[in-house]
């Protein structure tokens, strides 16, 4: 059997030093600085997302709101802002909203809307209302017109009783009896020639006399109790029509201010409702209001307050006022928790209990931004307890409606209001990463219901010179946004190459706004410190440095150890079953690369290929896949025509952590055939690139930092002029490297090679041909290839001698 996958692979390409790093010419540009460059007129690099958030924001249909979702730090909010603010401008203001008291049930407020800009008003002229009426009512109750009616009708109750009184004086004194009124009341007493007679003289009556006289108390003593009880009812008589004197002169009073109102605000049903409901109340309990003390009582009432408990109840809530704007609002909560989205009820303390009414109603995010548009983080909603569940609520009943959180969570609430809802129109854009959206739509059903529209960011775009001119445009207008100097030729030029060095593609730049706008911030202080009016490539070079230089404390940490030979790395020689790995570390926003030595041992056994790093769980899934790659490579090309007898094993050395991905499993390749073949390996080289089962090598990630952490390694003891770096030919258009590593490669002190096949890849680290099997599958003498099948095979025929004298001693044992 042949093996497909050994034929003809061509050997390892040399990379020349201008392939390792794309140059930007700043000769190419035609600004001096980039204050002489425009704008862009749209964001660049996200036609896809721009048109998804266009469609979202112009359908008007209920449940088209927006998740906008991408990187971190790519400026979706800034471009979600921008788009908003331009589709919001010259659309109609949405109204104002207000909570105004419902007399009939104090508990249920209602709610009202007004033209924007009429809330303002509504509250304005309603608190000089208020603020009036104490002063309005006590003018018309110290007036001479009331004072005179009012006495009109204290004086005919006096009448009444001074009457009765008169009448039973008269017919008393008919009797011979005296009415006289004493401390304890009104009691009767005999007379004689006009005089009450003294008690001594009664005594000396007769008996007869003595009993008609007392007959004749009694009676008039009965009567007067007759007359008495008549006195309360016309006391109640008189109260009710002081009553209604002040009720007619609390209206004669307060009339011309209420028409004032109901002229202004009459149209609207539900304030016109409520200033009759007003006008009513005032006349019930004008007496509560003069009562209060001049100038409304504030001063009398607990810290925050606002108002008498009586005129509290005439006042105006305004929770949405738009009196100011000249479009729908575009609003971004930065603190979307329940209460902050949907409103809340506060409770003040009055004298030792809680206490709460209309005007303690607070709007939320969804009420300020009714009738426009809001912005919400995903992630903040979710975090935040019930927040996601409310905001799902609202808009599906399309209306909010203000309740306590402690409800929410079923827990035992104080009594509260129950504010009337109000109509909900709102678009909602929310701002995540991929992840979040995955999640939302795999486990809540009702997410794909509301937010029928995703737009996803890109992080990048192609590097062409229509994308170039749009994007030295971008960098200028952030400049200018963030008040930085302009940049020079040579500071843009330098900048382009960074961000396609961040892209991670020398055929793409960027699309991470945040961290360019860094970059232009600490590119801006440097050439402050130089007096410089732009930035240039040395101020953008100090960013640089500077950079890196706060981020490597552990990079430096590491190559130390390395130097010194507590970590030890080969970079000299060969050896077998040896060789230099590559693996990138991140600290932060700092990416650096380390190698590690891998080596492999081998031994008689049955075709198992060991991981070490799984075997005590420090191996990833994906580095334990790589290596069972190995054993369907090994197979497929040696295992045709005769069983695997070998056992392997596997390891990185001096690795104390986590192993994870498979771009170490070429290298892996190598050392196994190394120690296999017994061939040695150069030390000088370092490797990465995943494998297939049929022996091609793929592209991984961190090529830059990979190669520069060998190089590094290779530098601090000294180039030599045979290091060098093997890279999979696909990652080739990554190639972003440092200068001082396309210097070296330049001068000829350090090499980079792509390889395509680990055929290729074993050539240049072991010095020997690799070999390509004959149609009876055997290679040439002399190769890798044969030198492996050749130990395979010895490993095979003592596999089977193992066998037969097992068998010969068994048959032995039977035969005794």
């Amino acid at each position: 059997m042949t093996d497909n996958s050994a034929t003809a692979a061509p050997s390892g390409t040399e990379l020349p030093a201008d392939r390792l790093r794309w140059r930007c010419d700043p000769g190419t540009f035609d600004f001096v600085t980039s204050a002489d460059l425009a704008d862009p007129g749209e964001p660049i690099g996200q036609p896809r997302a721009i048109e998804a958030i266009g469609f979202a924001i112009d359908m008007d249909r209920p449940n088209y709101n927006l998740f906008v979702h991408g990187p971190e730090g790519f400026g979706k909010h800034g471009i979600v802002t921008a788009m908003l603010e331009r589709h919001a401008a010259g659309r109609p203001v949405p109204p104002d909203l207000c909570y105004i008291n419902n007399f009939d049930d104090e508990r249920a407020p209602i709610a009202v809307q007004l033209t924007a800009g009429h809330g303002r008003r509504l509250k304005t002229d309603v608190d000089a209302f208020v603020r009036d009426l104490g002063n309005v009512l006590r003018s018309a109750f110290e007036g001479e017109q009331y004072r005179n009616r009012r006495q009109t009708v204290e004086d005919e109750l006096k009448e009444r009783q001074e009457q009765v009184l008169k009448a039973l004086d008269r017919d008393a004194r008919a009797a011979g009896l005296a009415l006289m009124h004493t401390p304890m009341g009104f009691v009767f007493a005999p007379m004689r020639n006009g005089e009450v007679i003294k008690p001594e003289v009664f005594e000396r009556l007769t008996e007869e006399e003595k009993e008609r006289v007392q007959d004749a108390i009694r009676q008039f003593q009965e009567r007067l109790q007759r007359d008495l009880r008549q006195v309360p009812v016309w006391m109640k008589e008189t109260q009710e029509r002081l009553r209604e004197l002040n009720r007619e002169t609390a209206g004669f009073a307060v009339a011309p201010m209420i028409g004032e109102l109901r002229a202004a605000y009459g149209d609207v049903e539900e304030v016109s409702s409520f200033l009759d409901a007003v006008e009513r109340d005032i006349a019930l309990n004008v007496e509560a209001i003069l009562q209060q003390p001049q100038g409304g009582g504030e001063a009398m009432l607990p810290a925050g307050q606002d108002g008498h408990p009586v005129t509290r109840r005439y006042r105006v809530n305004l929770l949405v006022d738009n009196g100011d704007c000249a479009a729908p609002p575009v609003l971004f909560e930065d603190s979307p928790g329940f209460d902050q989205l949907l409103g809340r009820i506060e409770h003040q303390a009055r004298f030792g209990t809680l206490h709460t009414d209309f005007l303690l109603v607070r709007p939320g995010a969804l009420h300020r931004a009714n009738g426009g548009y809001l912005i919400l983080d995903v992630r903040q909603v979710l975090t935040r307890p019930m927040a996601w569940d409310g905001l799902k609520r609202a808009l599906t009943a399309r209306q909010l409606r203000i309740r306590p959180l402690a409800d929410e969570l079923g827990m035992l609430a104080t009594s509260s209001l129950e504010p009337e809802p109000v109509p909900l129109d709102v678009k909602v854009v929310l701002i995540g990463d991929p992840r979040l959206y995955a999640m939302l739509s795999a486990l809540d059903p009702e997410f794909p219901r509301l937010f029928k529209v995703a737009a996803e960011f890109d992080d990048r775009i192609e590097r062409n010179e229509d994308a170039l001119a749009s994007y030295v445009r971008m960098l200028a207008a952030i400049a200018r946004r963030e008040g930085l100097k302009p940049l020079d030729r040579g500071g843009m030029a330098l900048v382009l190459e960074e961000a396609v060095r961040h892209a991670g593609d020398s055929e793409r730049l960027t699309l991470h706004h945040e961290a360019l706008a860094d970059l232009l911030r600490e590119a801006d202080y440097w050439a402050g410190r130089r007096k410089d009016e732009a930035v240039t490539a040395d101020a953008v070079t100090r960013a640089l440095d500077a950079r890196r230089r706060r981020g490597e404390r552990i990079r430096e940490r590491m190559l130390e150890q390395i130097e010194r030979g507590t970590i030890r790395i080969e970079t000299e020689g060969a050896a077998t079953g040896a060789i230099n790995g590559l693996a990138v570390y991140q600290m932060g926003e700092f990416f650096f690369g380390k190698p590690s030595r891998i080596t492999a041992r081998v031994r008689l056994g049955r075709g198992d290929v060991v991981d070490i790093e799984r075997e005590v769980k420090l191996g990833g899934p994906t580095h334990s896949k790589g290596v069972l790659i190995l054993t369907g490579f090994l197979s497929g090309r040696f295992g045709g025509r005769q069983p695997l007898s070998l056992n392997a094993s596997l390891v990185f050395e001096q690795s104390y952590g986590g192993v994870d991905g498979d771009s170490a499993s070429s290298t892996e390749l190598y050392a196994l055939l190394s120690a296999i073949s017994g061939i040695p390996i150069r030390q000088s080289w370092a490797v990465t690139g995943s494998v297939d089962q049929y022996g091609n090598v793929q592209a991984i990630g961190g090529v830059n930092e990979k190669v520069e952490g060998f190089f590094d390694v290779c530098n601090a003891r000294g180039l030599t002029g045979d290091q060098g770096v093997l890279i999979p030919a696909s990652n080739v258009k990554h190639l972003m490297l440092h200068p001082r590593v396309v210097d070296a490669v330049r001068e000829g002190r350090f090499h980079i090679h792509a390889v395509e096949h680990v055929d290729q890849g074993i050539e240049l680290l072991t010095g020997t041909a690799a070999g390509q099997a004959d149609d009876k599958g055997v290679y040439p003498e002399g190769t890798v290839n044969r030198a492996v099948q050749d130990r395979l095979k010895e490993f095979n025929d003592i596999r089977k001698a193992l066998a037969r004298s097992a068998e010969e001693a068994e048959g032995e044992r039977d035969g005794e």
